[in-house]
């Protein structure tokens, strides 16, 4: 379909998390995308293999004093935030802003000071590195993103600081896509509407880093009666059980367009 609108339809394994991309799952993908009579153009781009080009990215935004390192656990945040909520005087208007991916980290290490930085750098302490959204939007000025036909405005405080690189997985989704769209020459991003706050902090990313601007799909999920996005541990509607069970590739094709999926 791709080739006869003229443009390119590419695939992309998304495999920075090296202890849950496993090959098997790899070959599931590329099985069932065969299955459903799609090709895309080779070789695949895993991102596993470019890190280099992350890091460069990190070195940038570092370089502009966007970043600043994180020394905070999740256990550590998430306990800094419930003792917030259950103070005695606390007022429901000053708890931390709430976003797509639940309440805003607090911003304990934003303020610390560049010495102790440093200091716990150098004593091995483990961090991530976030970005600090309040001087990104000084520097970036409003912006709008593109979402099918649509103009919409950037909202650069939607996830609070969002971490940019971790010890475990040297570059996060975020920066990630949006070095690798450039890359690849994306100028369209057809993905799940859970996936659409997400735009606005790569929005942010593509004007750092003067990378180009892509157009955005963000299709509806395919929902259980309950109304909840259906997870690997619903086996039952896997396409490769779907298979098993005798589904035919034309019928999941028209299912999907009926739903208006791109």
């Amino acid at each position: 379909m791709a080739a006869q609108a003229g443009t390119r339809f590419l695939v992309r394994i998304e495999d920075l998390d090296r202890g849950r991309a496993r090959e098997e799952f790899v070959k599931g993908i590329f099985e069932d995308l065969h299955w459903l009579g799609l090709t895309w153009e080779e070789p695949v781009l895993h991102q596993s293999s470019r890190m280099e080009a992350y890091q460069s990215a990190l070195s940038r935004l570092q370089k502009k004093e966007l970043l600043y390192p994180c020394f905070c656990s999740r256990a550590h945040i998430s306990e800094e935030i419930a003792r917030a909520i259950e103070a005695p005087h606390f007022d429901p208007l000053s708890a931390p802003p709430t976003g797509p991916d639940g309440p805003h980290y607090p911003g304990t290490c934003r303020h610390l000071d560049g010495q102790e930085r440093s200091n716990r750098i150098a004593s091995g302490a483990p961090y991530t590195l976030r970005l600090d959204v309040a001087k990104t939007a000084k520097q970036t000025g409003p912006l709008t993103l593109r979402e099918k036909n649509e103009t919409v405005a950037v909202d650069p405080f939607l996830f609070g600081d969002p971490v940019l690189a971790r010890k475990d997985v040297p570059a996060s989704y975020h920066l990630a896509v949006v070095v690798d769209d450039a890359f690849q020459n994306v100028d369209l991003v057809t993905r799940g509407e859970d996936l659409g706050p997400a735009a606005h902090i790569q929005r942010l990313l593509q004007t750092l880093l003067k990378l180009p601007q892509p157009a955005y799909a963000h299709h509806r999920l395919i929902l259980d009666d309950d109304g909840r996005k259906f997870s690997k541990r619903d086996q039952a509607v896997t396409l490769r059980q779907m298979r098993a069970d005798g589904a035919k590739a034309e019928d999941i094709r028209a299912r999907l367009v009926v739903m208006g999926l791109p």
